[in-house]
């Protein structure tokens, strides 16, 4: 088995982000987690439950769901935390129709007299959407059903979490909350050779212990690095396809340019493309 260069797991592999917080003896760490991001409305979350996280549909011709992690706290509330390391066209859709599972699970067969426990949706990204690109600061997007006119919240049983972390680039300097400092760990833990002192906390101690992989088993080490062969793949088909789809974009500029009567120095003047370049595609397609 190849050796590891990194001391830490990268929480955005599969194995990684349930090893950390969805286990059992580590709920402690979800727990903080959770409570760090919804305290000012929830304020303390005392204790959760997980829940199986393989949800099924009234029928069996009906679509599944399986959560990253599904678990409800001590008011009957549920929670989904999905973490998504690739940019889907219809993510949004999807975390919808994942909040429909415990909305239903709550309904009493023949009785419409009900009150519901709210439903949580917690999305942790590892890119951006593309319609946030351009609002560099913001990272953090809280969603309720709300009233178009006023603004205010209509509904506050159903709330959608998204958080863009490759938007999150703050030094550990900088962290001012705990909850920064979550996100934090979560973006760079796999970087880390060391636990910061700024982290020293008793949560994020027992973090660390959990994450560094000189303390798995044979068989978690295995099972670690294929979830980050994995996602190591993804991301390079991804940043791959994007330099492709970036090149071809260029040319198509640089043809269009040229077809209005721009010439090569005028093309590589106004664009930043190296005058070879934009030679070198026009002669491509003569």
């Amino acid at each position: 088995m190849a050796g590891f260069t990194e001391r830490y797991i990268n929480p955005f592999t599969d194995f990684g982000f349930k090893k950390l917080f969805g286990e059992e003896p580590n709920k402690d760490l979800l727990l903080d987690f959770l409570n760090e991001l919804l305290k000012e409305e929830q304020g303390e979350i005392k204790q959760i439950t997980y829940i199986k996280n393989e949800q099924l549909g009234s029928s069996d011709l009906d679509r599944k769901a399986i959560f990253d992690i599904y678990c409800e706290n001590e008011k009957g509330e549920k929670f989904i935390v999905e973490l998504q390391k690739a940019k889907q066209n219809f993510f949004k859709d999807r975390t919808l129709f994942y909040a429909t599972f415990p909305i239903r699970e709550q309904a009493k067969r023949a009785d419409w007299d009900y009150q519901l426990k709210a439903v949580y949706t917690v999305a942790i990204l590892d890119f951006v959407f593309d319609e946030d690109r351009n609002d560099v600061g913001k990272y953090r997007y809280d969603v309720k059903l709300t009233d178009i006119e006023t603004c205010q919240v209509f509904y506050d049983k159903l709330t959608f979490i998204y958080l863009e972390m490759p938007k999150f680039n703050k030094p550990i300097e900088e962290l001012s909350t705990r909850f920064e400092k979550w996100l934090y760990i979560i973006g760079n833990l796999h970087k880390l050779d060391r636990m910061p002192e700024k982290l020293t906390e008793k949560i994020f101690e027992k973090l660390f212990d959990v994450a560094e992989i000189a303390n798995f088993t044979p068989d978690q080490l295995i099972s670690y690095e294929d979830s980050l062969k994995y996602y190591r793949d993804m991301k390079n088909s991804l940043d791959t396809a994007f330099e492709e789809g970036m090149v071809k974009r260029e040319t198509e500029i640089v043809l269009l340019m040229h077809r209005k009567g721009q010439s090569p120095t005028q093309i590589s003047e106004l664009t930043g493309i190296a005058l070879a370049e934009v030679v070198a595609m026009i002669q491509t397609q003569s």
